[in-house]
């Protein structure tokens, strides 16, 4: 398993070693232990799986409190996945990381408590899996505006399919500080 470090630190992109042949491949989604050597979460508590057809936008989606990590790659598809720092006091508060997941690529998106987390679908459907450490939490359900300017995310579809939840997210600077995570150094 290789780790590759973003620009945001904490979140990383990891990349199994996958075998195969002309039967097929075989990878670790997750194992405890090699997790753990790189200071990755050891245990979940909820596995969600959701389908979206090209063009939808998720995100950027949070909970506070009672934050989640999520663990997330795609099983079928292609996402450009991304994770904006929302952490009040955070060095990179307000900068993002995108990592494009597929089924082919076979990478996962680590994205630590305190993160939003959206994705845009590029191919003509994609199956993505979240593996979260915190179940969900209705009342800490929390988002940002998929297209804050001041977040600046450069997202790969220009007129997205969002839900309505989504379309009236709030800009980061118009959140209370008190519905945001706090950064702990």
């Amino acid at each position: 398993m290789k780790i590759i470090e973003t620009n945001l630190p904490g979140c990383a992109a990891i990349e199994p070693a996958v075998f195969g042949d002309d039967r097929g491949f075989f990878f670790e989604t997750w194992n405890a232990q090699r997790y753990g050597e790189h200071g990755l979460p050891t245990a979940f508590v909820q596995s969600n799986v959701s389908s979206s057809a090209r063009g939808v936008l998720r995100g950027l989606h949070y909970q506070w409190p009672n934050p989640q990590g999520k663990l997330v790659s795609v099983l079928e598809g292609e996402v450009y996945d991304v994770a904006v720092d929302i952490r009040r006091g955070s060095p990179t508060f307000g900068q993002w990381a995108a990592v494009v997941l597929s089924a082919e690529n076979k990478r996962q998106f680590w994205i630590p408590e305190g993160f939003a987390h959206g994705f845009a679908v590029l191919s003509e459907r994609a199956v993505f899996s979240y593996l979260c450490t915190a179940v969900y939490d209705k009342v800490a359900d929390a988002g940002v505006r998929w297209d804050d300017p001041a977040i600046g995310i450069d997202w790969p579809v220009s007129a997205p399919l969002l839900s309505a939840k989504d379309e009236v997210a709030p800009l980061l600077s118009d959140i209370a500080p008190d519905r945001l995570p706090v950064y702990l150094a």
